[in-house]
This record gives structure tokens, C-alpha cells and sequence, in this order.
């Protein structure tokens, strides 16, 4: 007989993105409560994305959460718990899934540009990066701002959907936090190790900060081999966030279809 109440997966070892959703979903579909905070360890995972590549992972464990969600709404206790307030978040979502899509995408496209421009010593078109640049910065701080309004604005319903919003928003905000250009903790660097590198280009840096850097410092060769690799992993993301939107879509649709009926 199953007990009550479970542990979360993982034992002695730290569980997956994959093994924490499974858990997740199989708790609310049995009623279960879990021993710690799953939802938690989800959103905390984000703090810990160090790189573009790094965020391939939790991006695909989203999807799957809400390509099981999808399934779960087949349920009819699960459907009991749906309401109008949830179609609302899910337009909320929607919508900020499509604005950090977007500029995602208008970050990929300088880059490229930045690239040919390089490639044929085009001064301008660096400087007309780097103007770019700014401008999405800017961008990206109003995205950062309406994130934060809509995680503030979900509603109170359907505790599974909620928890799921709650994951979603941390991991876009994440994402664009990431892409306004923040700072891999280095705290246990010394001042005298900080100095040192000071003219270099750090291996664990931002990669949009790297970008700059290696501009600043007119290392065109290691700027283009970074641009490759950069325009590779954002191409990744890109398809990944479309991917995510589309299970939010079928969601939402899913959701629309209960109400109706």
C-alpha cells in the first residue's frame, strides 16, 4: 500500500529536473504529499544556470511538465479544480513565453549581424550592435518588470497549474536575467585572482558579457569563434521556447474545452 506521504526521488544524490517532475505529477495524480519542496528545488535549479547550454536542460524539463500536464487534464478531479482565473494565467504566460521568444531571437539575429560585420571590419555595423544592444537591454528590463507583475497576479486556483506558472515564470525570468547580461557568482575568487585576469577574457563570463569583452579588448579571432559557438546555443534556446509555447498553447486549449463543457 502506498503511503501518504513520499520522499523526493533522489536519495543521497541529487534528483534530475526529469526525476522531480515524474515525482511531482505522480504526487497530485494519487494525492500524495510530498516530504520537501519540490516546486522549490525546480525554481532554485534556475540560480544554478551558468551558461546558454546550461539552460537546455531545465528548459526541457518545462516542457515535459506541461506536456504532462496536458494528459492530466484529462482527469476528471484534475478538471474540477479549473476555473476562468486559470485561462487568465495561462494568457499571461503565453504571452511573456512569446515576448522572451522574441528576444531571444532579436538577440541571435545581432549577434549574426555582429558577426558579419567583424568579418568585414565594418566599424559601423559594431557600433550599430552595440546601439542594438542597449536597446534590448532596455528590452529586456521591461520583460523582467511585466514577469514579476504577472507572477504576482496568479491566481490562488488549481494548485497544480499554479505551481507549474510558478516554475515557468522563474525559468523565463532566469533566462532574461541571463541574457541582460548577469554575472556567474565568483565569490571565491581572490582579489589578487581578480586583478590577474583583469585583462582577459574569463572562461566562466556571461557569454553576452564576453561578447563586449573580447570587443574592448580587439581579439577578433577568439570574437568570432565565440559568436559561433554562442549563435549555436541560442539557436537551441530559441527552438526549445518554441517548443514550450506550444505546449502552453494545447494547454490553454485543453483548459478553454473544460470550461465549455
Amino acid at each position: 500500500m502506498e503511503e501518504e506521504c513520499k520522499c523526493l526521488p533522489g536519495f543521497r544524490f541529487h534528483p534530475t529536473e526529469e526525476e522531480l517532475v515524474s515525482f511531482y505529477l505522480k504526487s497530485m495524480v494519487l494525492g500524495m504529499k510530498t516530504r520537501g519542496d519540490v516546486i522549490g528545488l525546480l525554481r532554485s535549479s534556475e540560480a544554478t544556470c551558468s551558461s546558454l547550454s546550461s539552460f537546455n536542460g531545465r528548459i526541457n524539463g518545462l516542457r515535459n511538465l506541461y506536456e504532462s500536464i496536458h494528459d492530466l487534464l484529462l482527469l476528471s478531479h484534475i478538471q474540477q479544480t479549473v476555473s476562468e482565473e486559470c485561462v487568465d494565467d495561462f494568457i499571461r504566460l503565453l504571452d511573456a513565453c512569446s515576448s522572451v521568444r522574441d528576444l531571444i531571437s532579436l538577440a541571435k539575429q545581432d549577434i549574426r549581424d555582429l558577426l558579419s560585420a567583424v568579418r568585414r571590419k565594418d566599424v559601423q555595423g559594431v557600433n550599430a550592435y552595440l546601439a542594438s544592444r542597449k536597446k534590448s537591454k532596455k528590452m529586456i528590463q521591461k520583460s523582467l518588470k511585466d514577469l514579476r507583475r504577472s507572477a504576482s497576479a496568479t491566481s490562488e486556483h488549481a494548485s497544480m497549474l499554479k505551481d507549474a506558472e510558478c516554475v515557468a515564470i522563474s525559468m523565463l525570468e532566469s533566462l532574461l536575467s541571463y541574457a541582460l547580461g548577469a554575472k556567474v557568482h565568483d565569490s571565491k575568487r581572490t582579489l589578487l585572482s581578480k586583478l590577474m585576469h583583469s585583462k582577459k577574457v574569463s572562461d566562466v563570463e556571461n557569454e553576452f558579457n564576453k561578447v563586449e569583452s573580447f570587443l574592448q579588448l580587439n581579439k577578433e579571432n577568439e570574437l568570432v569563434n565565440h559568436i559561433k559557438e554562442m549563435d549555436s546555443d541560442i539557436q537551441v534556446v530559441e527552438e526549445d521556447l518554441e517548443s514550450i509555447f506550444r505546449q502552453l498553447v494545447k494547454a490553454r486549449v485543453s483548459l478553454l474545452n473544460i470550461l465549455n463543457n
